[in-house]
């Protein structure tokens, strides 16, 4: 081998052992901690994000430079707090500018297009001093910031709605149920978005509402291909389980146990997942305490869509 091939060599393993050494850009989201999770779930932002207080249900702006989540201090009321990624890092959490004055916020959900910011609210509507129970609110995303609230009310105005997510397309999935209904026994419901508006109201089918209890805060996937959502079921690993269903030929799989890498004796309720796909958020605790934590969901994604029904 003449010289020049041996320099050529060298400077091509050198270039090799080089990018294999080379870390991985991280995300915005991996500063909150010098673990990241891959197989098992880990608390998020602990001591920043997860503290002495319950928190849960947490959404992130499509560039992950944004993110509310509910924060309830004991015996306190539940909020909403925020964070922006300013500078190369996090801000501290902070209410949101339109904290509710009378009554209490929570459950935010960022669209994906990253316009419109829906949460839920006790707060008074418009045209009252006094709360009429829990509403959905959205604020809308403008060149100023996220502008004040209003109550989605139009085709929604007698309907108890909870935890509303949304697709691409415009589709809402939610928590509600029956003027009938006992809160144990509602369900997941959606609605379909048609020339820009939600007219109609559906409960999904048993392969999703199954025969438990509490089954509650479904996460949509952007392009509605799969449904994270919790309830307490008898087979169940603890006292509320998260469960995941696939839609397969524009049908929804019977709802899947995510297993121990998620569940455990506690409460896992409240699922969302990063705007790259690549974490899945949730809520682990009991009745007075508990914190939000994350895992890789490619991999647990791939393994759950393995053992489909």
């Amino acid at each position: 081998m003449n010289q020049s091939k041996s320099i050529l060599l060298v400077c091509l393993i050198t270039l090799i052992i080089t990018s294999a050494c080379q870390e991985a850009p991280k995300s915005n989201l991996t500063l909150f901690s010098d673990k990241v999770p891959q197989d098992s779930a880990l608390i998020f932002g602990e001591g920043i994000i997860s503290k002495e207080n319950f928190e849960f249900a947490i959404t992130f702006s499509p560039e992950m430079d944004e993110l509310f989540y509910t924060s309830r201090k004991p015996e306190g009321d539940n909020e909403i707090l925020t964070m922006q990624f300013k500078d190369g890092k996090w801000t501290d959490p902070a209410p949101v500018f339109f904290k509710a004055e009378v009554g209490w916020d929570f459950e935010p959900h960022i669209n994906p297009a990253g316009d419109k910011l829906y949460f839920g609210s006790i707060r008074p509507h418009l045209d009252t001093l006094k709360p009429k129970g829990l509403y959905q609110w959205y604020s809308d995303k403008t060149q100023n910031g996220w502008s004040e609230p209003k109550p989605i009310e139009k085709n929604f105005e007698d309907r108890f709605m909870m935890y509303l997510t949304t697709t691409k397309n415009g589709n809402l999935y939610f928590t509600s149920q029956e003027e009938e209904d006992e809160m144990e026994d509602g369900g997941i419901y959606f609605s379909i978005n048609e020339n820009g508006q939600n007219t109609t109201v559906e409960k999904l089918s048993e392969a999703i509402n199954f025969s438990g209890k509490w089954i509650a805060h479904p996460y949509i996937a952007p392009d509605e291909s799969y449904l994270i959502y919790d309830g307490e079921s008898e087979s169940g690993l603890g006292e509320n389980d998260l469960f995941i269903s696939f839609k397969q030929n524009g049908k929804w799989t019977k709802a899947q146990n995510m297993g121990p890498k998620v569940n455990t004796p506690l409460t896992e309720m409240c699922a969302s997942v990063s705007p790259d796909g690549q974490y899945l958020f949730f809520h682990r605790g009991d009745d007075e305490t508990g914190d939000i934590y994350w895992i890789d969901f490619i991999r647990l994604k791939k393994d759950l869509l393995a053992h489909t029904e």
